[in-house]
């Protein structure tokens, strides 16, 4: 996966979204780059404008959805998904662990696909359709000749589409066919980490060969295409050889659960104390710490009672709300299975926030704390030099 930081845009079931800022120059050349062409099929200079701004928002909207595919498969494979980002040559769906199998890896790598083809085959039904026939479909397809702003739209769609689809399906870490090709050879050798080497080699070779004709478009006078193929190719080769390095990484991890490195008894505040109670109970006996796991009778997880908000209840409150009516609901994320691996721990935004998650079991039930120290010693002693 691509790394990227970015500014927020939306969430979709519930998945955050958002855009990195090179993004926004991808979008400004996209929409330079179009408008003159629009323009040409559609005889107006404003309407060509406006059609190439409704191309890219489409265009980078049928991306999102790709990535969602990838995402919501991620998920019911029991993988959290922490968001999807746009940046500069497409989208990257960022997950907080690697998938566990070859058949996980192969049903999260093709759902983008699936997704994109899905999207070119309902275009081109529509386009067909608005167009009256094939022919006119596929000639407003090219840009060749008058169309509508709507057959347009629809048809340049399913065009960078099918682009998208072709490319993402090479078979080269980290693009989907290379991740298809890695669940393939994990299938075959049994080995994550072989699978991985064999498909990001893949990938750098085919990263070398898209600097390769980068260059050669620069040297002939082609400099957009020659920069767009030569830094692509570099970020992809990039990409792959991290990709080895993560999943060596990981196997020097693989075998560690939360449930190994947590504290299994922590202290914890009944949700239905009152406030007053909770405060003088353990925020005062306990000097210094700022928050305390609240669960219910059962054991269940309810969310943290934070030092601040607690005191206010207390003593600006008259102290008779119960605990439960006063944590914080949002520090509910906070959370992470017991029987989870190491791994996930490690892209946790709650953790580096707080520098603790609450470990639960498949019921709710809270079994310990995992600290960003206990994390910490964990790594230094499975990594340590042996």
């Amino acid at each position: 996966m691509l790394g990227t930081s970015s500014l927020p845009l939306a969430r979709l079931f519930g998945i955050r979204i958002g855009v990195n800022v090179s993004w926004f120059l991808v979008l400004f050349l996209f929409i330079f780059w179009m408008q003159d062409s629009f323009t040409q099929v559609l005889g107006d200079q404003t309407t060509g404008y406006l059609a190439a701004v409704g191309a890219a928002l489409t265009f980078f909207g049928s991306i999102v959805l790709h990535e969602l595919g990838h995402a919501l498969v991620a998920r019911r494979e029991g993988i959290a998904v922490s968001g999807i980002d746009l940046f500069f040559f497409g989208g990257v769906m960022k997950m907080s662990r690697d998938t566990d199998s070859p058949g996980a890896e192969f049903r999260v790598a093709v759902a983008g696909p699936l997704v994109t083809l899905a999207i070119v085959i309902l275009g081109a039904l529509l386009g067909i359709a608005i167009n009256g026939s094939v022919q006119g479909f596929l000639d407003t397809a090219a840009l060749d000749g008058a169309a509508g702003v709507a057959n347009l739209l629809v048809s340049f769609l399913v065009t960078m589409n099918v682009i998208l689809l072709g490319f993402n399906l090479i078979p080269a870490f980290p693009l989907d066919g290379g991740r298809i090709a890695r669940a393939a050879a994990w299938r075959i050798t049994g080995d994550r980490t072989k699978a991985t080497r064999f498909s990001a080699r893949i990938g750098q070779g085919f990263a070398v060969l898209l600097i390769g004709y980068g260059l050669y478009q620069l040297l002939i006078g082609d400099v957009t295409s020659g920069l767009w193929l030569a830094v692509l190719g570099w970020l992809l080769g990039g990409a792959a050889r991290s990709a080895v390095v993560q999943s060596a990484f990981t196997e020097r991890i693989e075998g560690i659960t939360v449930a190994d490195i947590m504290d299994a008894e922590p202290v914890t505040i009944p949700a239905d104390i009152d406030a007053m109670r909770a405060f003088e109970d353990y925020f005062l006996r306990y000097y210094g710490w700022e928050w305390f796991a609240v669960v219910d009778a059962d054991g269940r997880y309810v969310g943290l009672a934070h030092r601040a908000a607690m005191e206010h209840a207390a003593h600006e409150e008259g102290g008779a709300t119960a605990v439960r009516d006063v944590v914080a609901r949002g520090d509910r994320e906070a959370q992470v299975r017991a029987d989870a691996p190491l791994e996930t721990l490690l892209s946790s935004e709650p953790l580096r926030r707080l520098g603790a998650l609450m470990a639960v079991d498949a019921d709710g039930r809270l079994r310990g704390v995992v600290t960003m120290e206990q994390v910490s010693r964990a790594l230094r002693a499975r990594l340590a030099p042996s």
